[in-house]
Parts: C-alpha cells; sequence; structure tokens
C-alpha cells in the first residue's frame, strides 16, 4: 500500500491528492420500474454486487467515527467531565477522555488516509458541544472547523455522512455532576432526556441544533444519521451509568428509562424534520436534497440455556422478547407512529409526529451474546442478556475461542451478518440498509483483514439474494477512545500511537484499500481472510477471552 508523508496537509494537497487516488463518490441510482413484464436480473457490473458505480450504482465503501472518540480541545462535551478524575472536578469514570486519537487538530490529514484508502465516503459526527458549548452560544471557530473538513472531503471525492447525535452531549444538556437536577432545568443544565420538564427542552434544542447544521452544510451534505444506536446509548446513559450522565434506572423501566427513550424517538423525529426542511440543497444532482437515516447496534441475540437436542423455550421467548425491544422497538414505531411504552408488544402510544421519519436505515454489528428467562433482571421483559463483566447465567460460551474479543470481551460470529441483513431486509423491504459500522478490536492485522473480508462478503451474499444494502462503513477509521472501555480497544484501520499521535497503517488497512480501489474481493483475499471457521489468534490474555467462555 502506497503511503504518503503527513504534516504537509492543506485543502489544496488533498484535492490534487484526489485527482490521483482513483476513489469515486457513488451516487443512488433510482431505477424506473417497468409498468408490464418481469424485472430484469440484477446488473452487477464485471465484478459483482461490490462494482459500485459500475452495476447497481449505489454501494459505497466507507469508514465511521464519532467526534468524542476521536477529537481533541474538546473540553465543553459530557465525556469530558464524567471522565475527569475525581481530584479534579470530575465524576471519575473510566479512563479520561482527554486528547483522545488527535482528530480534531489532525483532521485534514485524516482525509488523506481516506484517499490512500480508496473510500469515497466518511461518516463522522458534528459535536453539538463544541457548536453550542453553552445554551444559545454558538461558537463560530467549531462551525468553521467542520467547514474545512467538509471542503476537504467533498474535494477528495468522499461524501461526507453526518452523524448529528453520536453519543455525547453538551454539559448543559444532562450536566453528570447535577443528576438529581433538584432546582428544574435552567440554561446550565436542562435536566435531560425523560425528564417532565426538560425533556421537551432538550428535543427543542436538538431540533435548533439540526437546523444549523443543515443550513450551513446542507450544499455539501446529503447524506446525514440522526442519532447512533438509541437503545445501545440509552441502556448505556440511563440504565447502567456506564456513559454521561450516568443515570442507573435500569430497575424503573416504566416511569423513567422508557420515558427518557420516548423523549430520544422524538428528538430523532425533530432532527429528521429539522435537516428535511432546511437542507434545501441537492449537492450530488441525484434529485435528493436530504437522505436521513438512524443507525442501529443490532446484536445476534441467543437463547441461553442451550443443549444438542433444542433450546429451552422460557429462554427462546426471552431472546425473542429482548430481540423485540432492543432491536425492533424503534424501526417500528417510526414506521407504524406508535411507541411501546411498557414493552409489552402492544404500541399504545400514538405519536404520529416520528412516522415515516427514515429514509434508509444502518446496521451495525459486532457481537453475538447470550439471553435467560431464568433471573429476569429487566421485569418488563422477564430477561437477562448477558453483560460484558457480569455473567447471571445468560453468557454464552464462544462458538470458537477465537471469535472472543478480549479487549471488549464479547464475541464476534462471523457468519451473524448475513441472517441481520435477510431478516431487515424482509420486515422492511422498502428502506435500504447501509451496514454503518462494522470492526474488530484487535492488535493483530490478520484478524482485521479477516473481519473485514467476512464482512463484505456477507453483504455480498445478501445482495446477491435481493437485499438492498447501499454500502460499509468500517469502524473505525483510526483507533479512538472506546468510551467506557478507554483505549485498550484498537479497531482503527490505522494504529494511533498515542504518545506523538502519529497513523500507521495496519493489515486490515492494506486489504480494505484494495477491496475499495477495486470495488471487489479478489480470489487471492477471499483464500487468505474469507470463508468460515477460526480467526487468526489473538495472543494470550490473562482470565477469559469473552464472558461465558
Amino acid at each position: 500500500m502506497r503511503t504518503r508523508p503527513l504534516g504537509q496537509c492543506l485543502i489544496p494537497l488533498v484535492v490534487a491528492a484526489a485527482c490521483t487516488s482513483g476513489s469515486v463518490g457513488a451516487e443512488d441510482a433510482a431505477e424506473t420500474e417497468e409498468s408490464s413484464g418481469p424485472a430484469p436480473e440484477p446488473d452487477f457490473g464485471e465484478f459483482g454486487p461490490l462494482s459500485g458505480p459500475e452495476g447497481r450504482g449505489s454501494f459505497r465503501f466507507g469508514a465511521a467515527s464519532a467526534a468524542t472518540q476521536i477529537e481533541d480541545q474538546n473540553e465543553n462535551t459530557d465525556w469530558w467531565i464524567f471522565t475527569l478524575p475525581l481530584a479534579e472536578g470530575g465524576v471519575g469514570k473510566g479512563s479520561h477522555v482527554g486528547d483522545a486519537s488527535m482528530g480534531y487538530s489532525k483532521a485534514i490529514e485524516d482525509v488523506l488516509l481516506m484517499i490512500e484508502l480508496g473510500l469515497d465516503s466518511y461518516r463522522f459526527s458534528i459535536e453539538w458541544a463544541r457548536v453550542e458549548p453553552v445554551r444559545d452560544a454558538i461558537d463560530e471557530a467549531g462551525l468553521a472547523h467542520y467547514d474545512h473538513f467538509i471542503d476537504a472531503l467533498v474535494e477528495a471525492g468522499i461524501r461526507p455522512n453526518v452523524t448529528v447525535h453520536h453519543f455525547s452531549n453538551p454539559r448543559w444538556v444532562d450536566d453528570p455532576l447535577d443528576l438529581d437536577c433538584a432546582g428544574g432545568p435552567g440554561d446550565e443544565n436542562l435536566c435531560g432526556f425523560g425528564h417532565p420538564e426538560g425533556g421537551p427542552l432538550v428535543i427543542e434544542e436538538i431540533r435548533e441544533h439540526a437546523r444549523l447544521l443543515a443550513e450551513r452544510y446542507g450544499d455539501r451534505v446529503d447524506d446525514w444519521a440522526t442519532i447512533n444506536e438509541p437503545i445501545n446509548y440509552m441502556m448505556a446513559s440511563h440504565g447502567v451509568g456506564a456513559f454521561p450522565p450516568g443515570k442507573v434506572e435500569i430497575f424503573d423501566f416504566e416511569d423513567k428509562l422508557m420515558p427518557a427513550i420516548r423523549d430520544y424517538v422524538l428528538a430523532h423525529a425533530a432532527v429528521y424534520d429539522a435537516i428535511k426542511t432546511y437542507d434545501t440543497v441537492d449537492a450530488d444532482g441525484d434529485g435528493i436534497a436530504a437522505n436521513v437515516g438512524l443507525t442501529l447496534n443490532v446484536v445476534d441475540w441467543v437463547p441461553a440455556r442451550q443443549n444438542m437436542v433444542s433450546d429451552d423455550p422460557e429462554d427462546v421467548a426471552a431472546a425473542e422478547r429482548v430481540y423485540a425491544a432492543y432491536t425492533y422497538l424503534l424501526p417500528e414505531a417510526i414506521t407504524q407512529g406508535r411507541f411501546d411504552m411498557d414493552l409489552d408488544g402492544e404500541f399504545e402510544l400514538e405519536l404520529p409526529e416520528i412516522q415515516g421519519t427514515m429514509d434508509w436505515m444502518g446496521i451495525q454489528y459486532y457481537l453475538r451474546a447470550g439471553v435467560t428467562a431464568e433471573t429476569g433482571i429487566m421485569p418488563l421483559l422477564d430477561a437477562t442478556p448477558c453483560f460484558d463483566t457480569l455473567d447471571l447465567g445468560s453468557c454464552l460460551p464462544p462458538l470458537d475461542p477465537s471469535y472472543c474479543v478480549p479487549s471488549m470481551r464479547y464475541e464476534y460470529a462471523p457468519d451473524a451478518l448475513l441472517p441481520i441483513l435477510q431478516d431487515f431486509g424482509a420486515r422492511w423491504p422498502n428502506l435500504p440498509l447501509v451496514v454503518s459500522e462494522g470492526g474488530i478490536a484487535t492488535e493483530v492485522g490478520e484478524r482485521r483483514a479477516e473481519n473485514l473480508v467476512r464482512s463484505l462478503e456477507q453483504i455480498e451474499l445478501a445482495i446477491e439474494q435481493g437485499v438492498d444494502v447501499r454500502g460499509y462503513y468500517h469502524w473505525s477509521l483510526t483507533d479512538n477512545f472506546e468510551w467506557a472501555e478507554g483505549f485498550e480497544p484498537r479497531f482503527g484501520l490505522y494504529r494511533v500511537d498515542y504518545g506523538d499521535y502519529s497513523r500507521r497503517p495496519t493489515l486490515g488497512a492494506e486489504v480494505y484499500s484494495a477491496i475499495a480501489h477495486g470495488r471487489h474481493i479478489s480470489d487471492e483475499q477471499r483464500a487468505s481472510y474469507g470463508g468460515s471457521g477460526p480467526l487468526t489468534a489473538e495472543p494470550s490474555h490473562s482470565g477469559p477471552l469473552c464472558v461465558g467462555e
């Protein structure tokens, strides 16, 4: 793989590099259905379903990131105070985010990495706390930074895909140092999602934020995501307190946690409406000014009590209930315009404002996990899913020990992505799908290459079977701050040296670059990294490699 010296990182250099990189900005191809006769067989072009403009015209090769996880100089986000040590006046949860991977200072340099890879799209979030560090006080320098970054992407032929809310807030949305919010909502603390008075205020504030982004960047951005992994985020931030603001409401589902989730769904709809209203420029000329989606974390939930003959029926039912709440709740709510507040399978709360607020759906698959009905730690679901730090009888032995991801303590099952895409394609056939995140935390280059090739092979199969999958975004471009897990997990195509913050390509970057430039998986890549079976072994770790082992 060719490498360029970094440090000469001005936008004109990015433009020049883009002109010789061979990267292609893939555009959606709207196919007109004939009024009669059988539908034509799909033409995937010379190389197959990942051939992009030569075939379907819609498949994109990308990478993904989140602002808080990569950006330095980000002291106004809730993650800063949440991870700041107690002795320094913070909450002291986990490793301090600090300078993350210096993605703010090195933003234009990182565009060069994308060019080198041959990406045609990059999914990233715009940090709300940087744009609006104080309520109703907009920081022009923050807006200008993202202006320059988006310009660099566009000039390099890389489509921006902007996520409005990715696991972080300005501190004033829900202050981690004032969880009780005894004084009620105010400019320094709106009390957050789920608060009877503060929740509607937060929804209105995020609507205003989305409007600002749409007006400022809509002339160059057509692809948007409203919120990222909503159930995962709400469980971490409001359920078990692992993310800021740090609320533990898992045992108070009906009165606290579900109202917070409801508010977050309403926030999604508010962001969708604002972008659709105020992004009026069709940047790529395809006839659509704003293509607005939602990304979901999809876990392969499996009944925990299994044997060679059959699965335990109670655990099968428990896994189905967890699937319904964790995976299907929001897509069903958005397509129907109703919400299931008590998780009984009936959508009793009418929310017409959320209906139809999704143009595409992002699938983010990382892990397989168990569920049991035996302990029922979640009362409304009468189920206990596997937790990454605690086994309450729900955690499964891995299908193969090599599938364990030690730094995350979960199991990555390579063959699970295809049935997930088939399932979503069948349930929502009119919603295009994007694998908006996929990746593996590892120190071993071969494992990352195997993760990449096997994911793309599963996507190929789904497309061949008629599932409308429009792209793959690898998580992540560079190593980053992995939320509650800190800096140990290494997800990056480029390894970050946390001493000088230099970037070094991994074998995954080399393999992905070859695939993205050629827009197909070669026979050699399939033979070396694809198929099924064990992954290349991770170096030995003390203790179990994943929960349930």
